[in-house]
């Protein structure tokens, strides 16, 4: 029996290592994902700590802020702050539609390119490139570039 539960611990720490690493030594702030179906944000880097939210949204940026051994302290796209555990989020970057009205997606980076598809507020997506303030966005297989000035997961002027 120990030794079942010795390789299932094992196997848990190999399985989230390579998330670890990839956050490991990143300068605060920095943006990220939820990887999971489900992931709890807590008041504390600890299980022991308050739940304050359950968000059940895979793919939704979040702002890291600081950096706990297994934790890391982030923001979420509403402004929420709190606690998650490391292996539920991912290096992936996405972004949030915001505003009140629907937002073009375009086929070239500039405010003249032909509107390709709408996203509607709250809509995510995962970014490929982002420069000189337009973010080229997957919706679900449908790619187009937004004005950054329109998503939430970039920083201002940021090039990748």
């Amino acid at each position: 029996m120990r030794r079942a539960i010795a390789f299932l611990m094992v196997m848990i720490l190999t399985a989230l290592a390579p998330a670890a690493m990839a956050q490991k030594d990143r300068k605060t702030p920095y943006w990220a994902s939820i990887s999971a179906g489900e992931a709890m944000m807590r008041t504390g880097p600890g299980k022991t700590y308050p739940a304050v939210w359950l968000y059940r949204r895979a793919d939704l940026p979040i702002k890291v802020l600081e950096v706990y051994p297994s934790w890391r302290k982030v923001q979420d796209p509403d402004g929420e702050v709190g606690w998650m555990l490391l292996g539920l989020l991912s290096g992936t970057r996405t972004a949030f539609v915001t505003g009140a009205e629907p937002r073009p997606m375009r086929d070239a980076p500039d405010s003249n390119g032909k509107v390709r598809y709408i996203a509607q507020p709250g809509v995510v997506g995962r970014l490929m490139t982002c420069s000189n303030n337009w973010c080229e966005m997957d919706v679900g297989g449908r790619r187009g570039f937004i004005s950054a000035d329109h998503i939430w997961g970039v920083d201002p002027g940021e090039s990748f």
